[in-house]
């Protein structure tokens, strides 16, 4: 049975207050957009008129509609089920059957995994084949969408047996520095998946290829060269086949490392655009902010692993929510729920670095371009292909936007453009 205790008071009331938070922010988004959804920035006057205004306004409330509703249910269910007392009784009757420690830890999460995300699949369908397809973006059939889920569930699979093994072992048989063994043996994995996501994993998505425009592929190499870096090889992915949607990106370290452009982007922008696009993500090397990322992530993992090691044998956080032993991979479960309700309320500053990050890799366009101008026009022509909210509401932008909003983006460009006494937008 579920104890009443001050713990689970606090952890109701901050549940609850996340939950009332992302709803009031996510309406106040919603009302900001359709108060201010029919004014064209000044910025995109050029590149927008009010139909495609009022078209990107719909999809972007449609899609936040469809993200409120998603949240709200999943946040829900798993208080339903955290406080039925059916996760108590599940974990008893996996004793019953086996006491060994990982197969019984594997079994309950794996099965409580799958039932807390088994609706995410009927909210992505609706959004793939529903909200995706009435605005002219989905391409994929059911077949091509099946079969990702399917790959998807079972590279989660692998991943998640083998990082829940080696946690659960560590526990067992070293239970006084588990977390400092299983903190380097995160890092471990996170470099090799890293390593082998662009020559392993992706390629059973999609299929890369080097691109066939020889030119271009010419001045990217000269553009990494000129920045002080080197890659593998520019490849250009089959995209087009699940959407309209177009991007490019780097991917993969050491020799893996390689340029990666969708083949929509291939076919809407022009070299010297996709050229600037690439200058941005050079910037992010450059300002070393892949590695700050992963010292970051390194450090909370850390900090994260320590704070579980001192919690995991913690009685008042079992009986809090009915469980009567204290169990490894409970334990695990229920520090990770605190911890991601904790979390969840410091996403702003995390957000706020990733702006600041973006803003300086786009100072570094300038710097490799000469000219921010190609890159002002792949920002409009990105912003109309991909239907880009142009008027987020100030606060929901600071709470979630990882890029600073398109428009405050292009300004601040303009004025970084024009003291160098070029007008960028119109070269």
């Amino acid at each position: 049975m579920i104890q009443g205790s001050p713990l689970l008071f606090i952890f109701l009331v901050i549940y609850g207050l996340r939950s009332l938070f992302l709803t009031i922010l996510n309406r106040l988004n919603i009302a900001y957009l359709r108060h201010h959804g029919h004014e064209v920035p000044r910025v995109f006057l050029d590149t927008v008129d009010q139909g495609k205004l009022a078209q990107m306004s719909a999809y972007a409330v449609d899609l936040a509609g469809l993200s409120l509703v998603t949240s709200l249910f999943s946040q829900g269910l798993f208080l339903l089920v955290l406080l039925s007392g059916v996760l108590p009784w599940f974990a008893h009757e996996i004793s019953a059957l086996t006491q060994n420690p990982v197969a019984t830890g594997l079994i309950f999460l794996g099965v409580l995994s799958v039932l807390l995300n088994l609706p995410n699949v009927a909210f992505d369908l609706y959004e793939t084949f529903v909200i995706e397809d009435r605005y002219g973006f989905n391409t994929q059939t059911l077949r091509i969408w099946f079969s990702d889920l399917i790959k998807g569930v079972t590279i989660s699979a692998v991943l998640g047996v083998i990082l829940l093994s080696v946690l659960l072992l560590l526990i067992s048989k070293t239970p006084r520095i588990w977390w400092a063994l299983a903190w380097l043996a995160l890092g471990a994995l996170e470099l090799l998946l890293l390593w082998l996501y662009p020559v392993v994993i992706a390629p059973w998505f999609n299929k890369f290829e080097p691109i066939a425009r020889q030119e271009l592929e010419n001045r990217i190499h000269q553009l990494v060269k000129g920045a002080g870096f080197s890659i593998k090889g520019v490849f250009q992915v089959d995209a087009g086949k699940r959407s309209h949607h177009t991007n490019a990106y780097f991917a993969g370290i050491g020799r893996t490392k390689r340029v990666v452009l969708f083949d929509t982007l291939l076919a809407s922008h022009r070299d010297d655009e996709i050229l600037a696009i690439l200058a941005h993500e050079l910037g992010h090397y450059r300002k070393q902010h892949i590695l700050k990322q992963l010292v970051a992530i390194e450090v909370l993992s850390f900090l994260g692993l320590f704070v579980a090691s001192k919690l995991l044998g913690s009685p008042l956080l079992y009986h809090t929510f009915g469980f009567h032993h204290p169990m490894s991979y409970l334990g695990l479960f229920l520090v990770g729920t605190l911890m991601d309700l904790a979390g969840f309320f410091f996403r702003p500053f995390g957000s706020a670095l990733s702006r600041k990050f973006e803003r300086e890799a786009d100072d570094a366009v300038l710097d490799l371009m000469g000219t921010a101008v190609p890159f002002v026009r792949a920002l409009k022509r990105l912003a109309v292909d991909n239907l880009a909210n142009l008027n987020p509401h100030p606060l929901y932008a600071r709470f979630h936007y990882s890029h600073p909003p398109l428009v405050e983006r292009i300004e601040r460009l303009d004025r970084l453009e024009n003291e160098k006494g070029v007008r960028p937008g119109h070269g």
